[in-house]
């Protein structure tokens, strides 16, 4: 198969990577220019770590329109607050029977990427679906080389419609095992854990960083901070439930991602995850952990909670006080109801909606 992979950060290095060492026909696409010229010289990545191996890409551009031409899956691992950019740009170059892979969507990513295309008019028949999170926890030794700290056993897919979804399995199993179908977006992306890790672990550091005190990401938690995460994620569980969605805790999602996983609090697994181990925090509070995941994370699942009647007090504290840290209004672009169509949609017509 075709396979065209869009973003060639830590995560798109690794998809296109470990594409590529299966035989298949990988075009990268990138918008930085020098890390092109990089990748462009060899167009090889060699994965190490949990996977080893090097694969050949066919092509690295920074043409994306030449990139989806003829793909049959295009994975999409760009931030994802650039997803809507993304479908605009693609939306006239699509045909029928490609299939789009939000890799991760967040929370609303193949609602967003769908209604973009939609009002961009394409007309293509085209499969649009979301991954609840990155297969990979991996990071760049450098352009071209990727240390793949863990590989997650088990990762839910839904498209939009929720009746395309398992059409999506059946060409991307062959590849990717561990995705798994999810009855419906609700499901992927209300299991959006990286929106409870990353803005309570910023939030709480934020003068750590700010001083240039390096630390490490998940091997520093604290019990108090771990306690505050599930406090938080307990409104994101309350809302799984108005909406009959039965979601896992976020204790409960390492251990079904990383299975053996040591520790019987959250903590001890955050801590103790070898996956997790080498991850150190980031160089500015200007970061996509507070920067993506606050828009696309928690802002939707704060309006979710409340047309259903949800009290959601530290996920609207978590918007408000982020938003007058880093002086930004995540609600101008953020994904509101509003922004993914579900306006003035009672908790029921939602449900139906996402449901079909």
């Amino acid at each position: 198969m075709k396979f065209a992979v869009l973003g060639a950060g830590n995560g798109g290095q690794a998809i296109a990577g470990w594409l590529a060492m299966q035989g298949h026909e990988v075009w990268l696409y990138e918008i930085v220019k020098d890390k092109v010229e990089i990748l462009a010289k060899t167009r090889q990545i060699r994965l190490c770590g949990e996977i080893e191996g090097v694969g050949q890409l066919a092509n690295v551009s920074m043409d994306v329109h030449a990139t989806v031409k003829g793909a049959d899956v295009i994975m999409v691992v760009t931030t994802a607050n650039a997803h809507a950019m993304v479908a605009r740009d693609i939306a006239g170059d699509l045909a029928d029977g490609q299939i789009v892979i939000l890799n991760p969507g967040r929370t609303g990513g193949a609602l967003e990427f769908k209604r973009t295309l939609d009002a961009c008019g394409c007309k293509a028949r085209v499969y649009v679906a979301e991954a609840q999170t990155l297969v990979y926890a991996a990071r760049l030794v450098e352009d071209g080389v990727v240390n793949i700290i863990g590989v997650k056993d088990k990762v839910l897919l839904s498209a939009v419609p929720a009746t395309d979804t398992q059409h999506v399995l059946d060409i991307i199993n062959p590849v990717y095992p561990s995705l798994c179908a999810a009855d419906n977006v609700l499901r992927t992306s209300l299991e959006n854990i990286g929106a409870m890790f990353h803005p309570c672990v910023l939030m709480f550091n934020a003068a750590t960083i700010e001083r240039n005190s390096v630390f490490w990401f998940y091997r520093d938690m604290t019990p108090k901070i771990a306690d505050f995460i599930e406090k938080f994620d307990r409104e994101r569980l309350a809302v799984g439930k108005a909406y009959g969605v039965e979601l896992l805790s976020v204790s409960d999602w390492i251990s079904f991602a990383y299975p053996g996983t040591p520790g019987n609090t959250l903590c001890e697994k955050m801590v103790n995850n070898p996956a997790y181990h080498d991850i150190k925090s980031p160089s500015t509070i200007f970061t996509r952990q507070l920067t993506e995941d606050i828009p696309t994370g928690v802002l939707p699942m704060m309006e979710l909670g409340e047309v259903a009647g949800v009290p959601v007090p530290l996920m609207r504290s978590m918007v408000e006080i982020c938003g007058s840290l880093l002086d930004i209004d995540f609600r101008k672009k953020g994904r509101t109801l509003e922004h993914l169509g579900l306006a003035g949609k009672s908790k029921e017509e939602i449900i139906e909606f996402l449901s079909r």
